[in-house]
């Protein structure tokens, strides 16, 4: 088994490095929570005092935060951890953070001899739970290879989607996707409730219809549909409205960039921007749902 520096104990990588712990590596994690580090700990994780403490004598180092700024903070910035990683060790970033800070990250571990690949997931906090990620990287081959058996244990699936940056690329266009199929299964679902329609059953009907889709099938955005789900439990844990709106920020960015046309991008980045200011920012994204809700009796 390895030895691994986990950083970033959030609604994610609390999960995915508990997963790591469970299949017998020896894991040092760190977090600015003490609580997330004390729930590790309780899991068997070894504490770490500092980032810098947590990849010393690493094999490998998993990062997983919130947005680019925290990602070059970590590793990038005077106070930063670049000179603390191991020579030998391959740096893993789970975070979904934009291509030009990826590519940049591997230019500079690579000055001071330091592999990295970008590996941003697909799953969402029950795929972190069960161990079923989808893990899309970016960067050399064989550094992803390497990577596979520990990628291994937090998922089920390990992409190479092509050289540094490209992970992310692939990310931020499979959550623009993701969230156009949330807004549109949700307002899908409210013109049939306000037209009398049960959501269970319509939620069936388009199952096995041609509008069947992922949200429909495993993260219903419609209360009570299908338990287990935020959408049951009043929107909480999940991937909140905020993030979804950084992702859809950065696709729009990378499409201006690269002169792609994104109308749809366009429209649902506008529609998560709004319900984020509604209040509603650190619920689950599924929350959508309630944004669609009749203004007015018919």
């Amino acid at each position: 088994m390895a030895t691994i520096g986990f950083i970033g104990l959030g609604n994610m990588g609390g999960p995915m490095a508990a997963n790591l712990v469970k299949a017998g590596n020896k894991v040092k994690v760190f977090d600015l929570s003490d609580d997330a580090v004390a729930a590790l700990v309780a899991e068997g994780a070894e504490q770490a005092k500092s980032a810098a403490e947590a990849v010393a004598d690493v094999e490998f180092v998993i990062s997983m935060l919130p947005a680019s700024k925290h990602v070059r903070s970590l590793y990038l910035e005077e106070q930063g951890i670049k000179g603390a990683i191991p020579k030998s060790a391959l740096v893993i970033d789970s975070s979904t953070i934009d291509a030009a800070t990826a590519r940049e990250l591997a230019v500079e571990l690579n000055k001071v001899g330091v592999r990295f690949i970008d590996a941003p997931v697909s799953g969402g906090t029950a795929g972190a739970k069960s161990g079923t990620l989808t893990f899309i990287c970016g960067g050399d081959e064989a550094d992803i290879e390497e990577a596979r058996a520990v990628l291994g244990q937090m998922g089920k699936n390990v992409f190479r989607a092509g050289e540094h940056g490209a992970g992310q690329v692939a990310k931020i266009c499979n959550n623009m996707l993701l969230a156009i199929l949330m807004a549109g299964t949700s307002e899908a679902l409210q013109l049939g409730k306000a037209n009398g329609l049960d959501p269970k059953v319509l939620s069936e009907i388009m199952l096995q219809s041609s509008g069947r889709n992922w949200t429909l099938e495993v993260y219903n955005p419609c209360p009570h549909v299908l338990e287990g789900v935020p959408s049951s439990n009043n929107y909480q844990g999940g991937f909140q409205v905020d993030l979804m709106k950084k992702d859809l920020g950065l696709a729009m960015d990378t499409a201006e960039q690269s002169g792609a046309v994104t109308a749809l991008g366009k429209l649902v980045q506008s529609l998560y921007s709004e319900h984020s200011s509604d209040g509603s920012g650190k619920k689950d994204f599924s929350s959508i749902f309630n944004h669609f809700e009749p203004k007015r009796d018919v």
